[in-house]
């Protein structure tokens, strides 16, 4: 039994995006995936907790400087699979991984790998703004010093903030607590300080599920300028999000097994204005229109 979200309000989106496709309104980017520097690369992944297998068979890759989506209904595995990519999963004593995810042709599971070296590198934004119980400014430092840093600290903050689109907004009030400003501030700080540990990637995980609309147009904005730096992965139960910021969109699904459970898998990957304009599943187009399957 393959599991589908109803929506009327997506079945309008869907007709609404499939004919600015079709009338030219959106550019597309036609650039062949396997044309472009890869970051990731997940190859036949299985992933389990103990006996139960919660992904199966996954395979794709992810590339460099692009906003990718993970879209899908609750229990496919989305954020099991972003979780996979920093080894926060590792932190979970009944899961582990068949298969290979390679970060750069590396496997990110080989047993020589440091799983806070790969956070380092990978960072991640989670779905509710979680903000140290610091001054905005340790928010960003703190990090720096726990890792030694040796630069300017006042110009990391700076940079940081500013990169996050905050700086105007906290720089008369780094002494206050990052708790004294509002949802979608806190977000664009621990996207500040996320970046402030210098990363490669930034994961996104719902990011803008807490958040009002116009926090979540802000955030938005901000990936579209991090992209140029950063590759981002983003999972969002967010129809209209997915095809404002993201570049390539992965669909995923899951099914009911023999046992009572479900297992996730990819049902397609691909542009996001294909995804949603011309979706070469039936069960995609049946989640991104909000119909029955």
């Amino acid at each position: 039994m393959i599991i589908h979200l109803i929506s009327k309000k997506n079945a309008e989106f869907y007709e609404l995006f499939k004919e600015s496709i079709i009338m030219g309104n959106m550019e597309q980017d036609t650039i062949p995936l396997e044309n472009l520097e890869t970051v990731f690369s997940l190859d036949h992944v299985d992933i389990y907790y103990g006996n139960y297998r919660a992904v199966r068979d996954v395979t794709f890759t992810i590339p460099k400087n692009k906003v990718t989506a993970f879209i899908g209904p609750s229990g496919c595995g989305k954020s099991t699979i972003l979780r996979c990519f920093n080894r926060l999963n590792d932190l979970i004593d009944s899961f582990h991984l068949n298969g290979k995810i390679n970060y750069h042709g590396q496997d990110l599971y080989d047993s020589d790998i440091d799983p806070i070296e790969v956070r380092k590198r990978i960072g991640m934004v989670f779905q509710k703004p979680n903000p140290f119980p610091k001054t905005i400014y340790d928010n960003i430092a703190y990090g720096a010093r726990v890792n030694n840093f040796k630069g300017d600290l006042d110009e990391l903050v700076e940079t940081s903030l500013k990169r996050a689109v905050l700086w105007d907004e906290v720089k008369d009030k780094l002494g206050e607590s990052g708790f004294s400003l509002s949802g979608g501030q806190q977000q664009r700080l621990c996207i500040a300080r996320t970046i402030a540990a210098q990363p490669e990637v930034v994961l996104m995980d719902e990011p803008c599920s807490a958040l009002d609309p116009i926090s979540t147009l802000k955030i938005e904005e901000l990936m579209h300028e991090l992209k140029e730096n950063y590759t981002i992965v983003i999972v969002t139960h967010n129809m209209q999000q997915a095809t404002r910021v993201a570049d390539y969109t992965a669909f995923f699904n899951a099914e009911a097994t023999d046992k009572g459970s479900k297992v996730g898998f990819l049902v397609e990957y691909d542009h996001t204005e294909r995804i949603f304009g011309d979706p070469k599943h039936q069960d995609t187009k049946d989640y991104v229109s909000g119909r029955f399957g």
